[in-house]
């Protein structure tokens, strides 16, 4: 699981935020979906797409000029998907203070250059961490499966 260990990191600027001087979610969203597909990539060694994206909270605003700080990993492989986790933190560049902004699960499909489906190999959980996250990986997976048949039955009801 260490081996797809990424970050990324870029400074909030005025085109990045909105009327308040925040980052605006959707860019965050965009930040998080790519320091993903590099920790999906580092472990699949080939062009990944994103599946699915849980549940995003934003705990405190990005300003401009602070820092944003993201660590992904891959938490699980499956067969031809992963979860990966992403971690969103935001460090003042003046007073050094960091918090936790937001964090998210995503679901990455690792594709050949013709389109199709890659198996993949797994992942070896070794610290405890990495067991728990293992483990939740799972269950969040069961979970996402059984919104996705519940989403088809539901998709011929109108609104």
């Amino acid at each position: 699981m260490r081996e797809s260990q990424s970050e990324y990191s870029e400074i909030c600027l005025p085109n990045d935020a909105n009327t308040l001087g925040n980052m605006l979610g959707g860019h965050v969203m965009h930040l998080v979906d790519l320091c993903g597909a590099i920790a999906a990539m580092r472990h699949a060694r080939c062009s990944v797409v994103t599946a699915s994206v849980d549940q995003m909270t934003f705990l405190h605003p990005i300003r401009i000029g602070e820092l944003v700080l993201l660590k992904s990993q891959v938490n699980r492989v499956f067969r031809t998907s992963m979860e990966v986790g992403v971690k969103v933190w935001v460090e003042n560049l003046h007073s050094g203070h960091m918090r936790h902004t937001s964090s998210a699960y995503l679901t990455f499909v690792a594709l050949d250059r013709a389109g199709n489906r890659v198996l993949l190999h797994p992942v070896v959980p070794e610290t405890d961490e990495e067991k728990r996250r293992f483990s939740e990986a799972a269950e969040r997976r069961a979970y996402r499966l059984a919104f996705k048949e519940k989403t088809k039955t539901d998709s011929g009801q109108t609104a």
